[in-house]
């Protein structure tokens, strides 16, 4: 289906997963919709909540608050994402890596696709109130509107500081995983939000070097294409440097121990070597390890601290 289809299906009325349900199957209707919701985000989410529960609690916090938990996540996450894909439906059937996204293909409509994202993320809030407590609820709230506000409506399309300021929203989680326990905001759950703030530029970044042709074409002023990939890689080492130093800070903080500690010793050492591989190389050199390896390095810390505080606790 063309993009001017879509385009008239939606001023219409008409979903085109709906008008042409009949000769699609509802896996494929599914699928879709899940794609929307943008799933490798709802993965950070389950790495950095959990995590942060069991080190409120000392130690699992029951099936139950973990289940709520994660489902009022799920809710403003996803339905982020999927408001967000509908802002940039525009830029999305353009850029080589998400023209074959739900909309673009005209498998979803623009319309279905908003009303999909914001009855999700509005839902968040009152699910987290009931099942969880207010401040995760008001946390979970913030998050969705930074993503769909600030962020998408202003911040990327306009500032080079989109990565760092945007990534407010995506660092939210572990301290509502923190405060799903707590009831409270401590300094705890401010470093595990930092842990994950300073965290994020150099991953993105690593994607953004190769995408740089991209973001030009449609005008988006990632730092690559405004500064360009000299600056952005020596960028990289000082977030890098900085995920580091707040890992270490926190280990002190919470108390933890071994586990932990050789876990973000050796993982920003290794998430600081690769920046600076990066910065000595040339181009595009390393970028996709330096990706694979924060993700992993990300969800080796938090997973050391589940350790570290049920088997030395």
């Amino acid at each position: 289906m063309s993009e001017q289809r879509v385009a008239r299906a939606s001023s219409q009325g008409d979903d085109p997963v709906t008008s042409a349900g009949a000769r699609r199957p509802w896996s494929a209707v599914a699928r879709d919709y899940f794609v929307l919701t943008k799933p490798a985000i709802m993965l950070l989410l389950l790495i950095t909540t959990v995590p942060a529960m069991v080190l409120a609690r000392g130690g699992w916090p029951g099936w139950w608050p973990v289940i709520a938990t994660l489902i009022g996540g799920v809710l403003a996450s996803g339905g982020a994402g999927a408001v967000n894909m509908y802002i940039d439906r525009d830029i999305d059937a353009i850029m080589v890596r998400t023209r074959k996204r739900p909309i673009p293909r005209g498998t979803v409509s623009p319309r279905a696709a908003a009303i999909f994202g914001w009855t999700m993320g509005l839902a968040s809030g009152p699910w987290l109130y009931l099942t969880v407590n207010g401040l995760a609820a008001a946390l979970a709230l913030l998050a969705f509107f930074f993503y769909v506000g600030p962020y998408s409506l202003y911040l990327k399309r306009r500032t080079l500081h989109n990565t760092v300021i945007g990534g407010v929203a995506g660092a939210i989680p572990p301290l509502i995983g923190w405060v799903a326990i707590t009831d409270s905001i401590t300094v705890e759950g401010i470093l595990l939000f930092a842990i994950v703030f300073w965290w994020q530029p150099p991953h993105f970044w690593a994607l953004a070097l190769g995408l740089e042709a991209d973001y030009r074409t449609v005008n988006v002023p990632m730092m690559p294409v405004v500064l360009g990939e000299r600056e952005t890689k020596r960028q990289m080492i000082f977030y890098s440097a900085m995920t580091w130093m707040v890992t270490l800070i926190f280990g002190a903080v919470a108390q933890l121990e071994v586990i932990y500690f050789t876990t973000a010793l050796l993982g920003g050492a290794g998430f600081l070597w690769c920046s600076y591989r990066i910065f000595r190389g040339e181009g595009v050199e390393g970028t996709r390890t330096m990706f694979r390896f924060s993700t992993l390095y990300l969800a080796a810390l938090f997973g050391s601290m589940v350790a570290d505080r049920m088997l030395l606790a």
